[in-house]
């Protein structure tokens, strides 16, 4: 999906909503774990309710590699479930030498070799552009590089600040917006930071921001609109556990499309307040 199809989607579906498929066995309704493939089951029924409400999709491949082969399988037939219209995000948060990462980028990218075609693909820049640039290689696919999260340990060392006051995650930012494009290149930045994003924007005026923490983290989408919005949005705003596990009856894909309106909802109305749509 390029740049130019991500926005016209947006403007489409008024949201810039991505749900987050972190599909955890142990919290999926207990009638699905009869099925043959109690996880691929589940998140069908969620892509299905929430579809034309949400512009991505964002599986965290952790809860699929757990399972080994089984949970590969998952994952395949989850990406071959995701609709041609949503952004498919595979947040892997790779991130390794250069051979590594091309093998990596393989691996997500390329259907003919793995059986995955994702969109995106979540990159850690910690081992700098050798570690990056093999993600930028292949045509109509995305980095999504890690800048300024929102975990605890975010500041062990993303606030480092050199001897001229830059901090590490603006020295990335600029480092990185260097290497790809606003065509190819995004960044994670986490909800819960909030006016932070007035310096991230600084750095990254044009780029579309991955963002989670909104929602069971207790990031506000107010504010993310407030200080991260841009001319095109340039915001994918991801909602997993407040979304996927509103309920854990039968209604559970009813329930997951009620939560999904009301944040698609939300987003409508930031948009028309931002005179996007």
């Amino acid at each position: 999906m390029t740049r130019a199809e991500l926005i016209r989607q947006i403007k489409l579906k008024r949201s810039f909503l991505c749900i987050g498929l972190d599909t955890d066995l142990t919290k999926i309704p207990q009638h699905l774990l009869d099925d043959e493939d109690p996880i691929y089951s589940f998140n069908k029924a969620i892509i299905e309710a929430t579809e034309d409400l949400c512009v991505a999709y964002k599986p965290n491949i952790a809860f699929y590699e757990c399972y080994g082969v089984r949970g590969w399988q998952s994952l395949q037939k989850t990406w071959q479930a995701l609709p041609k219209d949503c952004l498919g995000i595979a947040d892997a948060k790779r991130g390794d030498i250069g051979n590594t990462s091309r093998m990596y980028a393989q691996a997500f990218f390329d259907e003919n070799v793995s059986g995955l075609g994702f969109d995106a693909l979540t990159i850690a820049p910690y081992m700098g552009h050798d570690s990056v640039t093999p993600f930028l290689t292949t045509e109509g696919k995305w980095a999504v590089v890690l800048a300024l999260t929102s975990n605890p340990g975010s500041m062990d060392f993303q606030n480092f600040k050199n001897a001229e006051g830059v901090q590490l995650f603006e020295y990335v930012l600029d480092k990185v917006s260097n290497w790809g494009s606003i065509e190819n290149t995004m960044f994670v930045v986490g909800a819960t930071r909030g006016d932070a994003f007035i310096k991230v924007r600084e750095h990254a005026p044009d780029h579309f921001l991955l963002v989670p923490g909104v929602g069971a983290q207790g990031g506000s989408l107010a504010d993310v609109c407030r200080y991260g919005m841009n001319r095109d949005c340039g915001l994918l705003v991801n909602s997993t556990r407040a979304v996927i596990y509103a309920s854990s009856g039968r209604d559970f894909a009813e329930k997951a499309r009620e939560e999904a309106l009301k944040l698609q909802q939300e987003m409508e109305a930031e948009l028309q307040k931002a005179g996007i749509i």
